[in-house]
């Protein structure tokens, strides 16, 4: 698809534990517009290559799994391969390699030629990741880079995790950013024209309607 400017879509990027899922699946409810979760799709290739017993750094053979699953995110599940991967692929051990696929060019260019696929088929939709507003959407209307304090990073994170290793989970939360920002495809960065937002001390709400100020989305 082209990536026009007429398209709704909202491209929201950020590190770890920034807020990214849960202002973008509030933006979507509140915009009644669908989302999108790019980091599972990640997740989701991590999941199928560690079950498949697939030699995690070997691009060819992950490529080969990127191009034969099918995805279906609704309702807030992710369905792979027609099984319900909700809670598997934020498992530990997908959590511990999913960088290592993520960085792979080819297995990038799989994942986005699918993002932009899914927006064309839908006219639009709420987006968020890492990359979304900088390589899968630099055009888009609306892009948002969230960001907040590594403390709160990792507190969100360890409830998210329900676990209480602190220490495991801002080593894990730093690990990532070094990845995703230091990745030679598509690293992580704020991209032209998104508004960066703190979110270290807001709520939800606040953000969301700090974003629809901003833009004064129709």
């Amino acid at each position: 698809m082209s990536d026009s400017t007429n398209e709704k879509i909202i491209a929201i990027d950020g590190p770890a534990g920034s807020g990214k899922s849960t202002i973008a699946k509030a933006l979507s409810k509140r915009l009644n517009l669908e989302y999108l979760d790019t980091g599972a799709m990640y997740r989701a290739v991590a999941l199928v290559s560690i079950q498949q017993k697939v030699e995690i750094e070997d691009e060819k053979q992950v490529l080969a799994i990127a191009k034969e699953m099918n995805f279906n995110f609704e309702n807030g599940l992710c369905v792979v391969n027609g099984f319900d991967a909700t809670k598997e692929i934020r498992g530990s051990e997908v959590t511990r390699v999913v960088s290592v696929v993520a960085a792979m060019p080819t297995v990038r260019q799989e994942m986005v030629e699918r993002q932009r696929l899914w927006v064309e088929e839908r006219n639009g939709g709420v987006v968020e990741g890492r990359d979304i507003g900088s390589v899968v959407f630099p055009k888009a209307k609306v892009k948002v880079y969230l960001t907040a304090s590594e403390e709160v990073r990792a507190e969100r994170r360890i409830e998210q995790e329900e676990t209480i290793d602190a220490s495991k989970v801002a080593d894990s939360i730093r690990k990532r950013d070094e990845a995703d920002r230091g990745r030679s495809t598509s690293p992580l960065v704020r991209s032209e024209g998104a508004i960066e937002i703190d979110t270290s001390l807001m709520g939800v709400e606040e953000t969301i309607e700090e974003i629809l100020g901003i833009f004064k989305w129709n």
